[in-house]
């Protein structure tokens, strides 16, 4: 049975503290480089950052955006997150309690751009439906996710996932729920059989789109 969100909180509090040495692979750092290169924040934008753990998306999008939100489950990590921006002397992100399906964001806030980087598997594949078109009901104006995704069977004596609490989708399961948001798939970037990242961009806010009434 898969873990439970509180039980999935206390996880990653405990390992807060040497998180970022366990992520330190090739595929993770790779997938975090292109989901900040396709954010492509502007001065002007408010970047929201699901799962954003101890701020490795968030703080470098901090670097280009207006303001950063991040979003996470877990306190700890939070906390972590709070020290790094801290350290760094990193004034424009904000770090709180928040998830895919309640990102805890302010009404007044106009969130321009989504991401989320290795948080998405640990739900089902129903609940990432749910949780891509919570995304698009802030209407950004593009989501880009990175994670551990299947492009094909993926090899059951060699998982880069934890088959005990991580519940990753294949590509199809993700473009197909991007496409019934509302979102244009623009970009798959392939990473390994076992990562990857796709973009995805507003309908109505790409260049060449009709309204209803037959106006560009």
């Amino acid at each position: 049975m898969k873990k439970s969100l509180e039980e999935h909180a206390e996880r990653f509090s405990e390992h807060a503290a040497d998180y970022d040495e366990s992520q330190d692979s090739p595929e993770y750092r790779a997938a975090a480089d292109l989901v900040v290169g396709h954010a492509d924040a502007g001065s002007g934008e408010t970047v929201l950052d699901l799962g954003t753990g101890t701020g490795a998306i968030a703080l470098p999008l901090a670097e280009s955006a207006g303001r950063v939100i991040g979003r996470d489950i877990s306190e700890g990590m939070l906390d972590r997150a709070r020290e790094k921006a801290a350290e760094r002397g990193v004034e424009n992100v904000a770090f709180g309690e928040g998830r895919f399906r309640d990102p805890n964001v302010h009404e007044d806030a106009d969130v321009d751009v989504v991401t989320s980087n290795f948080a998405m598997h640990h739900l089902g594949d129903d609940e990432k439906r749910e949780a891509i078109a919570q995304i698009a009901a802030l209407e950004p104006r593009r989501f880009v996710l990175g994670d551990v995704l299947f492009f094909g069977e993926p090899d059951p004596d060699d998982p880069f996932y934890s088959p005990e609490v991580d519940d990753p989708a294949t590509v199809g399961v993700l473009a197909d729920a991007f496409t019934d948001a509302g979102f244009a798939v623009t970009a798959v970037e392939r990473v390994s059989d076992q990562v990857g990242v796709l973009v995805g961009d507003r309908i109505e806010d790409r260049p060449g789109i009709e309204d209803p009434e037959g106006e560009p």
